[in-house]
């Protein structure tokens, strides 16, 4: 290629752009069980790196299993995956612990995000407040998603913003941990909540 070609490129806002994406950091969190190690492999571009671990007995009778009884292993440090949204960007996905026992690991975990994703079983709202908690005391742009568990959701979203007392400015979804496309959806929009924070 000539220098002049070159120059040229450099001129042309149609030509293509070699650079990189940009990489950027979200976070999925959410009490216990809530389906955050699967929202992360249902949309990850890559085999996801996960820290599940037996739940053990001991762990069992900490853990409360009453709505998951056929989970066997649990997050105990982090999940990680990634996925490029197109080619000026690229999402790279942090799955928290959702025990309270692992909370030390979190800030951590979030710091140099733009943003979260927060999960909840609508059947067992008491494990959601802490992670909304969280967000809202690092002042960090979140959606709440409520996870339709067998393709539906236990209470109205009306409901659910009363009962966490959830800001009207926060985004409240319904999306399904298994479907890579709701999963995308709910990611995208933690990025226009962002986008929108940002800009103001």
């Amino acid at each position: 290629m000539t220098p002049t070609t070159t120059a040229a490129r450099d001129r042309d806002p149609q030509a293509p752009d070699s650079r990189p994406p940009l990489p950027v950091k979200l976070v999925i969190a959410g009490g216990f069980g809530v389906g955050k190690t699967t929202t992360v492999g249902s949309i990850s571009e890559i085999s996801p790196l996960t820290t599940e671990a037996a739940i053990t007995e001991v762990a069992a009778g900490v853990d409360d299993l009453t709505h998951t009884p056929r989970k066997t292993t649990t997050t105990v440090a982090m999940d990680f995956g990634c996925i490029t949204i197109d080619p000026t960007l690229k999402l790279y996905l942090f799955g928290t612990p959702g025990q309270e026992r692992f909370g030390f690991m979190w800030d951590d975990i979030v710091e140099g995000a733009i943003g979260g994703l927060v999960i909840v079983d609508t059947r067992r709202l008491d494990d959601c407040y802490a992670a909304v908690d969280y967000f809202e005391h690092k002042r960090i742009p979140f959606v709440v998603a409520a996870n339709a568990f067998d393709g539906r959701i236990e209470h109205d979203l009306t409901e659910v913003r009363w009962a966490l007392d959830i800001a009207d400015q926060v985004p409240l979804i319904t999306f399904d941990a298994r479907e890579r496309g709701s999963v995308r959806d709910a990611l995208l929009s933690v990025l226009e909540l962002a986008l929108r924070r940002a800009e103001s």
